[in-house]
C-alpha cells in the first residue's frame, strides 16, 4: 500500500473532482463518515454544507481541506467492504475518525485506490494538524495494515513504489470537462515526476497532451509569474481556453512548480545510470536511421522522447522523460553523447553510409549479361578489325611491276616540294 496526504484551500473542488469522477463512471462513493444519511440520499450540496459547518468555525485555517489517497497492488483484491475497512481504521488511526470524511473508490486505472476527503478542522474549531504526519504516523500505520489486511508490501512514499504504470490517460480535447481533465495530469505530474525545470516540466506535460504556459516575455502575465494550463492537439497546438493555475485545487501555481526543482534533482541522480543503459541498448540494438526511428524504440521500453524546437524549427536540445522511474533528463544532462547535437549528427552519418552504399548496389542478373553481351560485341569487332588489316592490300609492293612507277612519283613529288622551296628563297 502506498499513501499519500495531500492539504488545499478548497472543499469544494475536492468534491467537484471526485463527484465528476463518480458522474463519468470512474469513480463510486462507497462511504460517507459522520454524515448521518445514506449514500444514496447525499447530494452535493448536503456534502458541501457539511464541511462548511466545521470549516467556518475557524476562519484562520486557509489550508483546512484534506485530501487523502491510499493506493494498493494490482494483486491486491480487494471488495468494496474490504476498502470501507481499511479507510476508517487508517483514518482513526491518523487522528481522524471522529471528523466526517468521504470515500470514493476510483476505477480510472489497473490498480486499486480510494480517495478520502475531509477537512482538520474539528468541532471545537481546533485544527488538527498535519505537519510531519507523514514521518510520525503514517509509515507506522501503512506497515501495520499492511501485514493486518494482507497487503502486498510496498516502498515507502520515499521511494519509488511498486505500483507501475501511469495512473492517468492523455487528454483528449471534448472528451471530458477541460477543467477535469487539466486538474487530473497535473496533480499526477506534480505528484510522481521528477523534473528540475519549467521546460523538463513542461515536457512531461506534453506526454499528455497538456502544456503549462507562463505566457510572452515581457508580458504582464509573465512579469506577475502567471501561469495557465491547456490541452495540446495532436500536432501540439493549443485547443480550447486555458484554464488558470490558481483556479485548480492545489493550486498548481508557478511557486509549487518550482518548489520542486532543488529536491527532484536529488531524487533523479540514482536513475541516471539506468536511463543512460536504456539509451545505449536503443542505440546499440537497432538499426536507427532518424528521430522518428529512435523515439519510436524508446517509446517502446516506456521512454519519451522530445526533441525542443526555436521559433525557426531548429532543433536545439532534447528531453528524455522515462516514465518507468518518473524521472526527466535534458540529454546534455547524461553527457554530450545523448544531446541533440551528437544524435542528429549520427543520425546524419548513418543516412551519409547508406546513401554511398546505395550509389554502388551489387550488379544485377540482368546487368551482368549486358555487360557480358557488350564485352563479346567490343570482341567481335576487334576480330573483325583484325582481319581486315591482315587483307588490306599495302600502299608500296615490292614484287609488284608498277614498283618504280610509285617510286619515281614519290621522287617528282620531292622534286617539286623542292622547287617550291627554291622560289620561297
Amino acid at each position: 500500500m502506498v499513501t499519500r496526504i495531500l492539504s488545499g484551500k478548497s472543499i469544494r473542488g475536492l468534491l467537484n473532482y471526485n463527484e465528476n469522477k463518480v458522474k463519468t463512471g470512474d469513480a463510486e462513493l462507497i462511504l460517507a463518515n459522520k454524515f448521518g444519511a445514506e449514500i444514496g440520499d447525499l447530494e452535493l450540496r448536503d456534502k458541501l454544507r457539511r464541511f462548511e459547518q466545521l470549516t467556518i468555525l475557524n476562519s484562520r485555517a486557509k489550508s483546512n481541506a484534506i485530501h487523502i489517497m491510499l493506493n494498493f497492488d494490482r494483486q491486491d483484491k480487494l471488495c468494496a467492504e474490504k476498502l470501507q475497512h481499511i479507510a476508517v481504521d487508517y483514518m482513526e488511526r491518523i487522528g481522524f475518525g471522529e471528523q466526517p470524511f468521504l470515500v470514493y473508490e476510483h476505477k480510472d486505472v489497473s490498480h486499486p485506490h480510494i480517495h478520502i476527503i475531509t477537512t482538520n478542522v474539528q468541532q471545537n474549531g481546533d485544527r488538527i494538524s498535519i505537519h510531519n504526519i507523514g514521518i510520525e504516523k503514517d509509515e507506522k500505520i501503512r506497515i501495520a495494515l499492511q501485514m493486518e489486511y494482507g497487503l502486498v508490501k510496498a516502498e515507502s512514499r520515499t521511494k519509488d513504489p511498486l505500483i507501475k504504470g501511469i495512473s492517468v490517460r492523455p487528454a483528449q480535447y471534448g472528451e471530458k470537462p477541460t477543467r477535469e481533465s487539466i486538474y487530473n495530469i497535473v496533480t499526477a505530474v506534480l505528484r510522481d515526476y521528477k523534473f528540475t525545470s519549467l521546460a523538463e516540466y513542461n515536457a512531461v506535460l506534453s506526454e499528455f497532451n497538456v502544456t503549462a504556459d507562463r505566457g510572452a516575455e515581457g508580458s504582464r502575465m509573465y512579469e506577475r509569474r502567471g501561469l495557465v494550463y491547456a490541452i495540446l492537439d495532436k500536432n501540439g497546438n493549443r485547443v480550447g481556453v486555458p484554464i488558470k493555475a490558481s483556479s485548480l485545487a492545489g493550486k498548481p501555481i508557478l511557486a509549487r512548480v518550482e518548489a520542486k526543482f532543488k529536491g527532484n534533482k536529488l531524487k533523479r541522480k540514482q536513475h541516471i545510470s539506468s536511463i543512460r543503459k536504456k539509451l545505449d541498448d536503443a542505440l546499440a540494438g537497432h538499426k536507427i536511421l532518424s528521430r522518428k526511428d529512435f523515439s519510436s524504440v524508446l517509446r517502446k521500453e516506456n521512454i519519451g522522447v522530445i526533441f525542443r524546437k526555436n521559433d525557426t524549427g531548429r532543433i536545439y536540445g532534447v528531453t528524455y522523460v522515462d516514465h518507468n522511474s518518473r524521472c526527466v533528463f535534458n540529454g546534455s544532462d547524461l553527457g554530450k553523447s545523448y544531446s541533440a547535437k551528437a544524435l542528429l549528427e549520427r543520425f546524419g552519418t548513418v543516412r551519409l553510409l547508406e546513401s554511398k552504399a546505395a550509389s554502388s548496389p551489387v550488379p544485377s542478373t540482368l546487368t551482368k549479361i549486358n555487360a557480358e553481351q557488350n564485352h563479346q560485341t567490343i570482341q567481335t569487332a576487334k576480330q573483325t578489325n583484325l582481319m581486315e588489316t591482315l587483307l588490306q592490300k599495302p600502299d608500296f609492293d615490292p614484287l609488284s611491276r608498277f614498283g618504280n612507277r610509285k617510286k619515281k612519283k614519290k621522287k617528282k613529288r620531292a622534286s617539286a616540294q623542292q622547287d617550291i622551296g627554291n622560289q620561297m628563297r
